[in-house]
């Protein structure tokens, strides 16, 4: 189970800054499913340019690796696929920070994103939905099981999932794993 400063120290800061995310991976998959070892959160960021010096000052250099603010410029400039990591330098836990930016994926679960009580925090995940499907979309890239025994997970604990809106997101193949996992758990 994950200690809750390894992801207060980065959902904590985002809440103060009154920054939008959500958070998904491994993360959102044990608070809808069930608990499992790791080291880092996925957080879907919505970042502007003019939320780049309050960002960079929450996220110090003594207590965070911090791309630098050029690239935190660049990276937020894209369109699609913006991404950085920030590292904890006490606890060595990382945040994949992937950017909002124009994916329909990320603007449609931002509208639809939840804010839970976890382990004495705040923090705000992405609908289960978008973490099936986003972990279905990294099990056709890397065959990783753990992928496909978080969405197990996730489809025996939570209710009224829309699979509907998660079919048509998907790829044909990612459809029929997600129909045969769920054909499983019958």
């Amino acid at each position: 189970m994950l200690e809750p400063n390894l992801f207060q120290v980065f959902t904590d800061r985002l809440n103060s800054l009154g920054l939008d995310y959500m958070t998904t991976g491994s993360v959102a998959a044990m608070i809808y499913g069930e608990p499992r070892m790791t080291f880092n959160i996925d957080l879907v960021l919505r970042l502007k340019m003019s939320n780049l010096d309050a960002f960079e000052r929450a996220f110090l250099l003594e207590e965070f690796y911090t791309p630098s603010i050029q690239m935190l410029r660049l990276e937020t400039r894209r369109l699609v696929r913006g991404h950085f990591n920030l590292i904890h330098h006490a606890s060595g836990f990382k945040a994949d920070i992937y950017l909002e930016g124009r994916d329909p994926l990320h603007l449609w679960a931002m509208e639809k994103r939840e804010l839970f009580e976890f382990m004495g925090s705040k923090i705000w995940v992405a609908p289960p939905e978008y973490v099936i499907i986003r972990k279905l979309e990294f099990f056709e890239e890397g065959g990783s099981e753990k992928h496909l025994r978080d969405i197990e997970s996730i489809l025996e604990t939570t209710e009224d999932l829309s699979f509907e809106e998660m079919e048509n997101r998907l790829t044909k193949k990612a459809v029929n794993v997600l129909r045969d996992l769920r054909e499983n758990l019958c």
